[in-house]
């Protein structure tokens, strides 16, 4: 069985639970977990349809964040070992 890792943020503060920092940082936690899910169960295409879901809107905020805060993206990014976005 695959071990459950949890990216425990020091972001998250009981002001700044709406935060983007935040709600991407939930978004990555999810993904962990369906991706480990998706490992165990190969033929899941509802879950896999959800991921594709969750990933989308952790990306449309990551574009949102680097727009208004490059240094806040760059930190977040770094923070959870994600990569950045693809440039044009």
């Amino acid at each position: 069985m695959i071990k459950n890792s949890f990216i425990r943020s020091s972001l998250v503060t009981k002001e700044q639970k709406g935060s983007v920092e935040s709600q991407v940082c939930y978004l990555t936690n999810r993904i962990i977990i369906l991706t480990q899910h998706l490992q165990l169960h190969r033929r899941d295409y509802s879950s896999q349809r959800g991921l594709w879901k969750i990933v989308g809107k952790r990306k449309r905020l990551l574009v949102y964040l680097s727009k208004r805060d490059i240094l806040r993206y760059n930190d977040l990014i770094s923070q959870l070992g994600i990569r950045g976005l693809k440039t044009r």
